[in-house]
């Protein structure tokens, strides 16, 4: 059998993915997941470990020696990890809506603890990542960072229908807040290279700033107020020798100019309901890599052997188009997504690698 079919004798090598975060066509067509769900992780593996995920000491190994086996028995170059931010910020929060967030006026933002926020990240985020770069096994490295992006983090403190508010009848506080953010999260960035760069290949920050037919938000926020924070943050990222990857659902083509501009090496999240993978590749495939492809709703509404065909064939047509380009889902693999149906996208990915080592 092929190597990159079995997965005993695959052989991880990071630099595939180096090559797709550069936009150059890696040798060997990776996979590439923003996050897949421990539920998923379990039945695949046959073992029980996502509960240890927030344990200590010895829990915590077990549970990075099996989150690594996963990527490594999948044929995964890489593993994809992050801590997120909004979970550790002071709330409650309004992510998911429901409610005002904590900062509503000038005397709350004023108060807001926000020079503790990065220790209390570090609290939480350094033990796993200790025990994750630990349980690397060779050739593989990290994807991932701090999650949740600017964007979201206002909507946490705020909430998105109170933005607006603010907004207009506050607008020094507006700005003020995206500048207290970039802050925030430069000095959270700052701290993981500094720590973690030679375990990462890419650096990533997932922020979705649509829905299916357009922005979150309008267009001057995004360009005037979230972007400049982005800008700092890659720089950061770039300075480090590292290249950076968005992670940003919904329709968000009015702005995707400006995100290119703003110095993204690789752009990850897709819905066909938005637009077919083709159109990515067409518009923005000789600027920055590509990642995804297949949208969530046919990776849980269709048959196993109706992914498998239809992975092999536009799969092949992504690969031969795109320059950079990894292969996964446009989403996630959350656990609600037939596991049957995963392993059939990752099987026609080794195919896809079977087909052009024997070509």
């Amino acid at each position: 059998m092929e190597e990159d079919v079995t997965a005993m004798a695959f052989s991880p090598d990071y630099r595939h993915m180096a090559d797709v975060a550069r936009n150059a066509k890696p040798a060997r067509l990776p996979l590439y997941e923003h996050t897949v769900s421990g539920e998923v992780m379990e039945k695949v593996l046959g073992v029980e470990f996502a509960g240890l995920a927030w344990g200590k000491n010895r829990d915590l190994g077990e549970f990075f020696r099996q989150f690594c086996r996963f990527f490594k028995e999948m044929t995964y170059d890489v593993v994809s990890f992050e801590v997120g931010v909004c979970p550790i910020l002071p709330g409650p929060g309004a992510l998911s809506g429901g409610g005002p967030g904590p900062i509503q006026s000038r005397e709350d933002f004023d108060k807001y603890p926000w020079d503790d926020i990065p220790r209390r990240f570090w609290s939480q985020a350094g033990p796993r990542f200790d025990a994750l770069v630990e349980a690397l096994p060779p050739g593989m490295k990290i994807v991932g960072g701090a999650g949740y992006g600017v964007f979201e983090i206002s909507e946490y403190l705020t909430g998105l229908e109170y933005l607006p508010f603010i907004m207009i009848d506050e607008p020094e506080l507006y700005a003020d807040l995206y500048n207290r953010i970039g802050d925030m999260l430069c000095a959270i960035w700052a701290e993981m290279v500094k720590r973690y760069r030679d375990s990462f290949v890419i650096c990533r920050i997932g922020d979705d700033m649509g829905f299916k037919s357009s922005l979150l938000t309008t267009p001057a926020t995004v360009r005037d107020h979230v972007l400049p924070q982005y800008r700092r943050i890659i720089k950061i990222v770039h300075d480090a020798g590292l290249p950076f990857l968005l992670h940003s659902c919904g329709c968000i083509f009015e702005v995707m100019e400006d995100i290119i501009a703003m110095g993204i090496d690789a752009k990850h999240s897709n819905e066909d309901a938005i637009a077919p993978f083709d159109r990515w590749i067409a518009d923005y495939g000789d600027r920055i890599g590509l990642m995804g492809g297949f949208d969530m709703d046919f990776l849980c509404t269709k048959s196993e052997g109706d992914i498998y065909e239809a992975v092999l064939e536009q799969g092949r047509r992504f690969r031969a188009t795109a320059k950079g380009y990894a292969l996964g889902s446009g989403n996630s693999i959350p656990e609600y997504v037939p596991v049957e149906n995963y392993l059939a996208m990752v099987r026609a990915a080794q195919s896809l690698r079977a087909e052009e080592s024997s070509a």
